[in-house]
């Protein structure tokens, strides 16, 4: 099969909807000669942070000139950003050979798009000798299709309401099926602090003899008022602290992500991962993940600009920021409002229907001068019309509906001023479409 007829049969599998459950995975992984035995892994669950502590880690871990693979999602625009060895991403190539075995050892055996491309993964990774995986879950924890491997140390991020259709309608469900990540004597970072959340990751940690390291007890961080940082980790991490950290991005949970990674880090010495306090500092302040919290300025030029004054460029501000459940709008909205300047904030915002619609945009629509609701592509994307009209009467005035997200972005380039930020999100989906439109394919 070429790329081309793999990623249509890959499209194919949107069809077969989200199943949570390990039994299609360990068929087909008992019958490729399990390639997941033959890595290593840090397995990352939580729900919000998860792809800038894998991120973090990759960056530092590969500046000490360790060969990582890193498997996330979803991606941007491009299916083959799910999976990097370093900064290199899949070729095209491997892509293709990869999903036609694949296809060929399942015969007419169904599984869905995220178990196909977690075997994909897996394949590649073993075959290219990388020294660690970092692994990120898809959905929870406990039934992920990622959750067929024992890794040298597990990360639980921060833990709040979001899928709840599949994971539970409280905390502690939700927690429940993040810990399931959980293995006997595996180690695990945990980020999840939150009251009702804390209990849970603790007793399936004890109940299968697994040490559980917790932000603010184990490790913790101060932020310093020139926006340098320090890590300090606890006597179960050897008691080191680590000062003059800088973080790559401006989110304010930032420090927050890269101090389970320093965390990570401290763990895998012992598994022979040694990286130096440089490679530590140099890397976190490197770290790239595109769509989250990501600012950029490009040149724009107005085609509706007065024939007299000619088409002249004007640089626009961008803020392209992942942000489509509760808490991670909250981060985005603190964010704007201790770390950015701006004039006015143009808003494009975009979101799928199973989302707290209500309460992410009574955070964001305060904050914007022009709000435009647009419709990211997919099934589960809400329209326009629907997000207007849960706005109330003040925030219906400064909105408007423009479908295309091509033209919902004109808008508000056009919109923009100097000085005024756009600021991009509701939805990873929309986030893909309106890069790729600025800044083109990442791969």
């Amino acid at each position: 099969m070429t790329y081309d007829e793999v990623l249509a049969h890959l499209d194919a599998l949107q069809m077969h909807k989200i199943k949570l459950g390990l039994e299609a995975m360990q068929s087909f992984l008992a019958k490729v000669d399990q390639p997941e035995s033959r890595l290593k892994f840090i397995h990352v669950a939580g729900t919000n942070g998860k792809g800038s502590v894998c991120a973090a880690l990759s960056e530092v871990l590969g500046r000490a000139g360790y060969r990582i693979g890193v498997y996330t999602s979803p991606h941007l625009s491009s299916v083959r950003e799910r999976f990097r060895i370093g900064g290199e991403y899949i070729s095209e190539q491997a892509f293709a050979e990869l999903g036609t075995r694949i296809c060929q050892v399942l015969g007419d055996e169904q599984i869905t798009y995220f178990e196909f491309t977690t075997a994909l993964g897996l394949l590649w990774f073993a075959q290219s000798n990388v020294d660690l995986v970092v692994l990120e879950t898809g959905m929870g924890g406990r039934l992920d299709a990622t959750n067929v491997v024992t890794p040298l140390v597990s990360i639980i991020t921060s833990v709040s309401m979001d899928h709840e259709a599949y994971l539970g309608d409280s905390l502690t469900a939700i927690a429940g099926e993040k810990a399931g990540i959980i293995k006997p004597g595996v180690p695990v970072v945990s980020g999840a602090i939150h009251p009702e959340v804390a209990p849970v990751i603790e007793e399936a940690g004890k109940a299968v003899n697994a040490q559980v390291l917790s932000l603010g007890q184990d490790f913790d961080y101060t932020v310093h008022p020139d926006k340098t940082w320090t890590w300090t980790g606890g006597r179960r991490l050897g008691s080191k602290k680590i000062d003059g950290l800088r973080c790559s991005r401006s989110s304010l949970v930032q420090p927050e992500n890269d101090s389970l990674c320093l965390a990570a880090l401290q763990l895998l010495q012992d598994h022979g991962f040694k990286v130096s306090g440089q490679q530590i500092s140099e890397g976190l302040a490197q770290v790239k993940w595109p769509g989250r919290m990501e600012y950029f300025e490009q040149e724009y030029v107005s085609n509706a600009a007065p024939a007299e004054t000619g088409n002249r460029p004007k640089f626009v501000r961008y803020l392209l920021d992942g942000a489509h459940n509760t808490d991670g709008v909250r981060n985005l909205a603190k964010t704007l409002g201790e770390n950015f300047r701006y004039g006015r904030l143009v808003g494009v915002w975009g979101a799928m229907n199973d989302k707290d619609l209500r309460t992410t945009l009574g955070l964001i629509a305060p904050l914007v001068s022009t709000l435009i609701l647009t419709q990211p592509y997919g099934e589960r994307a809400a329209t326009p019309e629907h997000i207007y009209s849960i706005l109330d009467a003040e925030q219906k005035n400064k909105a408007q509906c423009v479908k295309n997200v091509d033209a919902a972005l004109r808008a508000a380039q056009e919109a923009a001023e100097d000085g005024d930020l756009i600021v991009i999100g509701g939805s990873l989906y929309l986030i893909g479409e309106i890069r790729h439109l600025l800044r083109g394919e990442l791969v």
